[in-house]
């Protein structure tokens, strides 16, 4: 059966002398696996579609098992992305993050949008830090795993001073910081920041700003909260820490 669907690559695996499996996240059919035959000869149709990241629109055939490209149109490569080491580390981190958290058997529409709109604010110079807060969060909403960061997941209160609990999974009051007494505190403003990305439709982020001070506290929550419940092991995460350590 043919298909034609609009999808950004999300991976890309050498497949032989001449060839490339790339995986696709597509609006129509979520996560596919397509072969591209001749991707890597040297005048390939198909050498720019199949690169990574690229946003466009892809027909291939389909029967059991992995599809076979037959025809591609980038729509966007995101090249600033591609011409910034930092920038293309981010991208590749959302782009492993999207492929460990889904299987080929689901369709969620929402995070074919969330992914080009995140690639979009990278390409177009928006922290590439922020981005991947805000992307972790739709991650872990779909996947059934987010924290509660707008309100103490124990009494339920809205206001006052949080602390955040992994065991507990999401913010603690005050009077009940006592259920956790490995609650990592944080401060008023991280805590503020949280529940506004955890609302926060991410089509409708401006320019945010973070100081350093308070990037680094919120990549230390999200870093322990993911590791405990997540269980999934991403070496574009490891290449990140080591730029961030080099900088």
């Amino acid at each position: 059966m043919l298909y034609k669907v609009e999808g950004i690559v999300i991976k890309t695996v050498p497949y032989g002398e001449s060839n490339t499996i790339i995986t696709l996240y597509t609006k129509e059919l979520g996560k596919i696996g397509v072969m591209a035959r001749g991707a890597k000869k040297p005048k390939s149709r198909f050498t720019s579609i199949t690169q990574l990241f690229t946003y466009g629109i892809f027909v291939f055939q389909k029967g059991r098992g992995l599809g076979t490209l037959q025809q591609g149109e980038a729509l966007s490569s995101f090249r600033k992305i591609r011409e910034d080491l930092v920038k293309t580390a981010y991208a590749a981190y959302l782009a492993e993050l999207l492929d460990r958290y889904t299987s080929e058997d689901e369709l969620k529409p929402d995070l074919f949008g969330w992914l080009k709109q995140a690639l979009e604010y990278i390409d177009h110079g928006i922290d590439p830090e922020v981005i991947t807060f805000l992307f972790e969060l739709k991650i872990m909403k779909t996947a059934g795993i987010v924290p509660e960061l707008s309100r103490c997941v124990s009494c339920h209160a809205s206001e006052g001073d949080f602390s955040f609990s992994i065991r507990e999974g999401g913010f603690l009051c005050e009077r009940c910081s006592y259920k956790d007494p490995y609650r990592i505190k944080i401060s008023r403003g991280a805590a503020k920041l949280l529940n506004m990305f955890y609302h926060l439709d991410l089509a409708r982020l401006g320019n945010v700003s973070l100081k350093k001070e308070t990037k680094k506290e919120l990549r230390m929550l999200f870093d322990a909260y993911m590791d405990e419940y997540s269980g999934v092991f991403l070496k574009s995460k490891k290449f990140l820490k080591q730029l961030d350590e080099l900088s």
